[in-house]
């Protein structure tokens, strides 16, 4: 199977929407000013509501109430918004997924849990940004959505999971490739940065000389492969100790990351799961 003419195929069938574009344009554009990037979210009404959701939901817990964009951009910061936008953009476009190949619930439920644990991570560490890495957290596994609309029967291969075998070994063998490898190559023919697609290239890298984003990255994704597959796998099971070391942390810190975000999963996902942004 080959990668280059996947990316190209999914690159044509899920297409980022016209406002995250032109956002993207806009926010790169040194010209621009917030007025700018708050008009072209103005005009798209799916937009505005999703924003002005997740300013006010308990993901950032403000004081008082943002009812407008304009606000909501001036609380949040403007890469801030660019970046959220983008994961309501990104996980829009894969809304129309079959969702009796994988199990989508699971689906979602690992990217969002994979998501918040990259953000608590970035905010302990004092990391600038910490929703760029919320972002690359939630895209992650993005190529498996790719992968259900291109190829449903290998898709559904590679989501037979077992404790005797890793996601990633499946997917090599069945593939020849990971769904890490097809995400990252998808987001960056989508012409986004560097920051997301780069880390998620490495989720399945040796550990060493990584720097603090994709370590943050590849611990986030095996703790939230193990939590949210707890039928499976054991507790922490693909946890690299090597790796919470290097990242200054301690188990009880990683214990306390789990807990603590898995108590705010189920609303993250009903603001970023499409299939859940018309139930409130």
């Amino acid at each position: 199977m080959n990668l280059a003419e996947l990316v190209q195929q999914a690159e044509s069938v899920f297409v980022l929407p016209d406002s995250v574009t032109q956002l993207k344009e806009c926010i790169e554009d040194p010209a621009s000013n917030l007025d700018d990037v708050a008009e072209i979210i103005a005009f798209d009404p799916s937009l505005t509501t999703q924003l002005l959701k997740i300013a006010n939901s308990a993901f950032y817990r403000f004081p008082h109430s943002i009812d407008t964009v304009t606000k909501a951009i001036q609380v949040i910061g403007t890469k801030a918004t660019y970046d959220l936008v983008l994961s309501y953009g990104v996980s829009h476009t894969f809304k129309e997924i079959d969702a009796s190949v994988i199990d989508m619930d699971r689906f979602w439920e690992q990217s969002v849990s994979c998501a918040l644990l990259s953000k608590y991570f970035a905010d302990q560490k004092r990391i600038r940004g910490s929703e760029t890495l919320f972002v690359t957290g939630l895209l992650h596994n993005v190529g498996e959505l790719a992968m259900v609309k291109l190829q449903p029967d290998i898709a559904r291969q590679c989501a037979t999971l077992s404790p005797d075998i890793t996601p990633s070994v499946i997917q090599q063998r069945t593939m020849g490739f990971t769904y890490a490898d097809f995400s990252a190559s998808l987001i960056e023919h989508w012409g986004l940065p560097e920051s997301i697609y780069g880390p998620i290239s490495t989720i399945y890298s040796n550990v060493s000389g990584m720097d603090v984003a994709n370590q943050i990255i590849k611990l986030s994704y095996e703790l939230a492969l193990d939590n949210v597959n707890a039928d499976i796998y054991g507790e922490q099971s693909h946890v690299t100790g090597t790796l919470i070391s290097e990242l200054g942390l301690s188990d009880d810190d990683v214990t306390k990351a789990v807990d603590e975000t898995n108590i705010q999963v189920l609303s993250v996902i009903q603001l970023f799961n499409p299939n859940a942004f018309n139930i409130f």
